[in-house]
């Protein structure tokens, strides 16, 4: 099974370095040195990995053959895609690579279907599920465990709790405006204190 686990980005320096955009939890093991990675398009590929370090919050690659800023910046927009053994399992119980969630039925506790996995987004914060709903629309759901309550792959299915207005916006609006109406009642105002915002990742 092939994977897009980065894509590159603008060159950096002079001396063939490219910036990447981590598309893998495991960047260690897929883009450490030595790793092969196949390219699309095809014919920039493929690309064996020299070097890789940390700058400034960003992962830096340098590919063997890749010399200096002209050919690094000709890499640009470049997906890398490595081989996995479809049967291979993260090592932590609760992680999982992104093909085993993607098509996964997202349904609620009591079994309403919400849609489809079809992608998975991974940001800096957290990961998002992109679910296509049954009307083709689609709506983002962050995997973290106050909303993603369990992942049955045995039934191929996510169970969600998602808060008002994940799922509707036309519910975080009334739930809101309860809100704001309980509090003028009770005569509570905005304590200016932050809270917690529980995004602890499964």
């Amino acid at each position: 099974m092939q994977l897009v686990v980065a894509r590159i980005g603008r060159a950096h320096g002079i001396k063939g370095e490219v910036t990447v955009e981590v598309r893998t939890d495991e960047p260690e093991l897929r883009l450490g040195p030595g790793a092969v990675l196949h390219t699309d398009p095809a014919a920039a590929g493929p690309l064996t990995v020299e070097t890789g370090r940390v700058h400034s919050g960003r992962l830096l690659l340098r590919f063997a053959g890749v010399t200096d800023r002209n050919a690094a910046e000709a890499l640009r927009n470049t997906l890398l895609i490595a081989d996995v053994d479809p049967d291979e399992l993260p090592e932590e119980e609760d992680e999982y690579y992104d093909h085993q969630l993607v098509d996964l039925d997202v349904v609620l506790a009591d079994g309403t279907e919400i849609g489809v996995i079809s992608e998975i987004s991974h940001l800096p914060s957290q990961d998002l599920f992109i679910v296509e709903r049954p009307d083709g629309s689609e709506v983002m759901i962050p995997f973290v465990s106050e909303i993603v309550t369990e992942i049955d792959l045995e039934n191929q299915r996510a169970v969600i709790t998602p808060p008002p207005g994940l799922l509707d916006a036309e519910q975080a609006v009334v739930a809101s405006a309860r809100d704001a109406e309980a509090e003028v009642a009770s005569g509570e105002g905005d304590s200016g204190e932050p809270g917690d915002s529980g995004k602890d990742t499964v």
